[in-house]
């Protein structure tokens, strides 16, 4: 994996005497020395930049594959036409597309996927894209048109911001490349309401601060030149959509295809030059990584190493609740055990997941998951140091149903996000002025009724499955990306590259049509799935009922969040005035918690509302934000 940066424009020539010609002295060249340095923790092994007449592009790189070669920016041609990359990401079907590009005459210098891409895009256009099976962001400069090209992958795992500042396009991995640009961090309306309307989730293509995008998954962006200011204008295309399909397979055959791609992708996943290792809580996703992981490295003579997350003491203080049922660590030592992986325990305590909520900031340059995030960002920290690539088993409940808003149909049938639809929640502790000024509710409900409206769909649904593909729909635009984003953010800024299998759209395409019978066969939540893991899990395991993520239980944490929390409110020149309600903020730390009542999902309950506020007081903080 990698960082990428850069910028576009064609007001006036960037390597131009007036600002230094092509030595290193050019100020362009600082500038994009600036955002590459800002990314170096998604790629602490190489870093480049290159400028050019009307753009420069930035890169820092992960040596995952091609340890030798693969440095970028990379640039090659092909009939006349040159065209340099940046690229975040893997392509897990390299061979497949190299060996179709045999049929013409390229010049390949590398084994890697970064000059597949760049050749099949110069043979082939925008439209080799549809042929890649992978996850990626990159950007690519055509010398011969001054065009430059932004795209990402069509589930949205690798981040791709921009924004037009000055009548330049600046873009880069994470926001921080765009401020290392130059541009001032804001927050309007609508920025403020993305954190309490809609947060820890985005709005589809928001960036987040005011005026700022994200290409959308499965978008590609064409910006060329033209005459009037800003000089540029830009294109932009979906080259890849879901779609809804009539299913014709019977449940035997849905079965087998289903088995096929799960293992198929799981096993793509695996390429690299250096080892991989696993995430594992011992639930049915994490589990079936782990164990196709393990059979295919016994193969070859390898065992795979794996890790589990929890919490000091958790133990003694856990309370089950309709959400998590039970403790993850029995099951992830039988699995361990079972399989026959290298596993390693993970800890985190009270203070250290504190401490973290703010690091969480850094990494997201966004108030996030809370202590959710706080605590995948040091778990992730701890296995990098031994490990650089890892398999998680990452949006099987949203594409598989895994969910209770799959099943609980007082939930599905609230018309509103299934996951945040108590909003008097959301409000519980702003200013009512505030939260009035943000119109929370027209906010949370018009992002709602956008992403009904454009649910694919086939006229022949009836109305309960037709609800049922809104509800798939609203989890893979939305619950999804935000576990997506939370999972890039934390493995990426300790250099740690990890990888999604259930996350390829192949498997989204094929199992999004399959109806809910299939899905949830007798009963079984996640039946499909269910049937994969029967080769290579127990009973135990396969029928388990989903634990979510683990948190904390100790009442010292939220003791200890508390106290942050009102030193933040309390400060002088606090970074909360304005938003946070000092007295509904001493009521609600008066009265109990409920664990079982999720403010954000199954995730986020009340203790985590109060980690939400610490961020939001940090990223005002840290950002020089107004209210």
């Amino acid at each position: 994996m990698c960082g990428i940066a850069g910028f576009y424009q064609n007001k006036y020539d960037l390597l131009s005497p007036a600002f230094g010609g092509k030595s290193k002295n050019n100020k362009w060249y600082d500038t994009l020395i600036r955002m590459k340095e800002c990314l170096r923790h998604r790629g602490p092994d190489d870093e480049n930049v290159r400028l050019y007449h009307h753009a420069g592009l930035a890169h820092t790189r992960l040596s995952i594959r091609d340890l030798q070669g693969g440095s970028q920016p990379m640039t090659a041609s092909y009939q006349g036409i040159t065209a340099t990359i940046v690229y975040n990401g893997e392509i897990y079907n390299t061979a497949e597309l190299r060996e179709k590009l045999s049929a013409y005459p390229l010049r390949w210098n590398t084994t890697g996927d970064t000059e597949v891409i760049l050749n099949g895009f110069l043979v082939m256009g925008e439209r080799f894209f549809e042929e890649l099976n992978g996850i990626f962001a990159l950007a690519i400069y055509v010398e011969q048109s001054g065009t430059l090209l932004l795209a990402r992958d069509p589930l949205g795992v690798k981040p791709l911001f921009y924004q037009i500042y000055n009548d330049t396009l600046v873009f880069g991995s994470e926001p921080k490349a765009l401020f290392a640009y130059g541009i001032p961090p804001a927050a309007d309306k609508n920025c403020w309401n993305e954190v309490f309307s809609v947060g820890p989730a985005r709005t589809p293509g928001c960036g987040g601060f005011a005026n700022m995008k994200e290409v959308l998954p499965g978008e590609a962006v064409t910006f060329s030149p033209c005459t009037p200011p800003p000089f540029f204008q830009y294109r932009n295309h979906l080259f890849w959509q879901l779609e809804a399909r009539p299913h014709t397979d019977s449940y035997e055959q849905t079965v087998e295809k289903v088995n096929w791609l799960v293992e198929d992708s799981i096993e793509r996943q695996m390429v690299s030059d250096i080892p991989i290792c696993s995430f594992l809580s011992g639930g049915l996703d994490s589990s079936l990584v782990a164990a196709v992981c393990q059979s295919k490295l016994k193969e070859k003579g390898r065992t795979l190493n794996t890790f589990s997350f929890d919490f000091k003491d958790n133990s003694k203080n856990f309370q089950a609740n309709a959400f998590q049922s039970s403790l993850d660590r029995p099951f992830a030592e039988e699995m361990a055990s079972f399989i026959g992986s290298n596993h390693t325990f993970l800890e985190c305590d009270n203070r250290t997941q504190a401490d973290y909520l703010y690091k969480a900031v850094d990494a997201r340059d966004f108030p996030c998951m809370a202590d959710v995030e706080s605590s995948m960002l040091y778990f992730c920290e701890l296995v990098s140091q031994t490990n650089q690539v890892a398999l998680t088993g990452e949006c099987a409940d949203e594409i598989f149903g895994g969910y209770p808003w799959f099943h609980r149909e007082d939930l599905w049938q609230k018309n509103a996000f299934p996951w945040s639809w108590d909003m008097d929640a959301r409000k519980a502790l702003l200013t009512d002025d505030f939260a009035d000024a943000l119109r929370m509710d027209d906010y949370s409900r018009n992002a709602y009724l956008d992403t009904i409206r454009s649910t694919p769909r086939l006229a022949e649904d009836t109305p309960q499955e037709a609800r049922r593909r809104e509800i798939a729909w609203l989890n893979i635009r939305w619950f999804m990306m935000t576990l997506l984003n939370r999972m890039d953010r934390a493995s990426m800024y300790s250099g740690l590259e990890a990888r999604v299998p259930f996350a390829d759209h192949r498997i989204l395409d094929y199992v999004y049509s399959i109806p809910w019978e299939f899905k949830c066969r007798d009963g079984q939540t996640k039946s499909l799935l269910v049937e994969a893991g029967k080769a290579f899990l127990p009973d135990s395991v396969l029928y388990r009922k989903k634990s979510p993520y683990p948190k904390t239980y100790d009442p010292g944490y939220e003791s200890l969040l508390a106290d942050r929390l009102r030193e933040m409110a309390y400060r002088t020149n606090s970074p909360l005035t304005g938003i946070l309600d000092k007295k509904k903020l001493e009521h609600f730390l008066s009265t109990p918690s409920d664990y079982g009542k999720p403010w954000y999902g199954q995730l986020m309950a009340g203790p985590q509302m109060l980690a939400y506020f610490l961020q939001v007081g940090y990223w005002v903080e840290t950002y020089s934000l107004s209210v």
